[in-house]
């Protein structure tokens, strides 16, 4: 648990800005329990809304917002000992997932800012002062404020809804994580189960390789041939291929959950491909695809640098191609699944900055319709767009937030 906890914090201070020298000013014998991190306030007040009606009163009465650096958080104000706070966290996060929200985490205690009513007041139960009402935004923070990723991204899909280029049959799905400040920048239903399509296939190959090195398979000239056909081309002949040499559907499934039980959460594989390329059953969630991609980018899977090399090779997509905000010359590793159902692509983009240096994120996009499209064809291309302005939004912010250089 101590191990956990080092983790933890070290996370909680490069979130909120913080280097290890700044521990003097917290409690660091007294944790409380962290349930989310977030640029938007008003995300985390309505978040402390959703936690509230799972944990209870008892909880409730003690679930803090605050405020620390460019981030709000939201708190249980316990100040316990490492291992109370430890368990708390666990039986929080068993209740949470349930209900498809977030982990819990114990955070070392704080002088904590609350967040009440729009303002922020000190925390005078451990600082023993009168609270001070924050002092206006200035605006350059207003301006951050309204850059905010998330919100941008947010506003357009409600804009979309609203002209009706959203059915109302139709659910989306949104991740976006920033590999260099290791934030989280965008979350929309990601705990939400999606029909996978081909964008499952990169798992497949996971599983594969995980057998490969187990001893059991072997990657040679065929195996390699059908590897490429089903992520580059995405081959569902080649991909039931790989998923027959693993044992079928269920099989890979349970490889990958016995391998990677903190990744593949809410993957299902129930079927092969079918002839007509209507798989509508087998499921996973975006938050999947995000803890995925990112095992992936910092080789936690087995197969890693053959899974890139797979997904990077040159072909259309929908996170770069026509998203004519993203400058050229940034590498992508993605795959892209379609039906009639289904429009979605998964992937890693790295941006080269005008300092030399490679700014890696994860954007996933899912739009799922509860019918099939009566017109495959322009359901497809429309729904493709609409991931592709999401992802120059997101490009957009990211570029401001490390001073990139942006397309003009």
């Amino acid at each position: 648990m101590h191990h956990t906890i080092r983790q933890v914090i070290s996370l909680f201070l490069a979130l909120a800005g913080l280097s290890t020298l700044s521990l003097a000013t917290a409690s660091t014998d007294r944790f409380d329990v962290s349930y989310l991190w977030h640029r938007d306030v008003g995300s985390v007040l309505e978040y402390r809304d959703r936690v509230a009606r799972v944990l209870g009163p008892g909880v409730s009465k003690d679930l803090r917002v605050v405020a620390k650096g460019k981030l709000y958080g939201l708190i249980y104000d316990r100040r316990s000992d490492s291992n109370r706070a430890g368990k708390l966290a666990r039986a929080h996060t068993r209740l949470l997932r349930s209900r498809g929200l977030e982990a819990a985490a114990p955070v070392p205690s704080r002088n904590w800012h609350f967040v009440r009513a729009g303002k922020t007041e000190h925390n005078d139960k451990q600082a023993g002062t009168r609270p001070v009402p924050r002092s206006r935004m200035s605006s350059a923070e207003r301006a951050r404020e309204i850059r905010d990723i998330g919100t941008a991204v947010e506003d357009y899909i409600k804009r979309l809804r609203r002209e009706g280029k959203i059915a109302p049959d139709e659910r989306t799905g949104w991740s976006v994580f920033d590999f260099t400040t290791g934030e989280k920048l965008v979350t929309i239903n990601e705990d939400v189960q999606f029909q996978a399509a081909s964008l499952v296939k990169p798992f497949i190959a996971a599983a594969f390789f995980q057998k490969v090195k187990d001893g059991d398979l072997i990657y040679g000239p065929k195996s390699r041939r059908h590897m490429e056909k089903m992520i580059h081309h995405s081959n569902n002949a080649s991909t039931n291929w790989v998923m027959r040499q693993l044992g079928g559907p269920q099989k890979v499934e349970r490889i990958l959950k016995q391998r990677y039980p903190k990744i593949f959460r809410d993957t299902r594989l129930v079927e092969f491909i079918p002839a007509n390329g209507r798989s509508y059953r087998n499921k996973a969630s975006v938050h999947d695809y995000s803890r995925f991609l990112y095992a992936l980018w910092k080789d936690g899977i087995t197969g890693s640098r053959e899974i890139k090399r797979l997904m990077a090779m040159p072909g259309s997509d929908r996170i770069y191609t026509g998203a004519r905000e993203i400058p050229k010359g940034t590498r992508v590793y993605n795959k892209t699944g379609s039906t009639a159902r289904v429009c979605g692509d998964m992937g890693i983009l790295s941006v080269r900055g005008r300092d030399g240096k490679r700014y890696p994120y994860t954007i996933i996009g899912i739009i799922e319709k509860q019918q099939r499209s009566e017109n495959y064809t322009a359901w497809i291309r429309a729904r493709s767009n609409v991931i592709r302005n999401v992802s120059n939004i997101v490009y957009k912010g990211i570029a401001r937030q490390h001073n990139l250089e942006t397309v003009l």
